[in-house]
């Protein structure tokens, strides 16, 4: 797999992965809690990897990226929002996420439940 490279401001950070050839076929971005939570203070905002990139230890690495730029700003907790029907948050269950928080969203007129997956200290790494 290529390089991940980082385009990073003091609240909000993106790491993007490139292929052999310099592509870019994924993508994580990350910073400070926007709520305000007290327990979780980092926030994995987005993470996306092309289809023939998944499943190779991709979304590891991007993910463990984030976490790894929280802790060097003194943030030891994450979390990620996700909907609650997303085949991928299985993914996140597998790195030792564990829902914490429920809530209703509306997008576009249609009601929808987006779920938090969260780590509480991920100093001991993301499994």
């Amino acid at each position: 797999m290529g390089k991940i490279l980082s385009n990073i401001t003091q609240d909000n950070f993106t790491y993007v992965a490139e292929d052999e050839i310099g592509q870019i076929v994924g993508f994580a971005n990350g910073g400070k809690e926007r709520t305000g939570d007290r327990l979780y203070q980092g926030e994995l905002y987005a993470i996306y990897i092309l289809e023939k990139y998944q499943h190779q230890g991709l979304g590891y690495r991007l993910v463990s990226t984030i976490a790894t730029k929280l802790m060097q700003s003194g943030i030891s907790s994450m979390l990620v929002w996700v909907l609650a029907d997303n085949p991928a948050a299985h993914f996140y269950q597998s790195l030792g996420g564990q829902q914490v928080y429920q809530k209703q969203i509306e997008i576009a007129t249609v009601q929808l439940v987006e779920v938090a997956y969260g780590w509480t200290d991920t100093r001991r790494g993301i499994i």
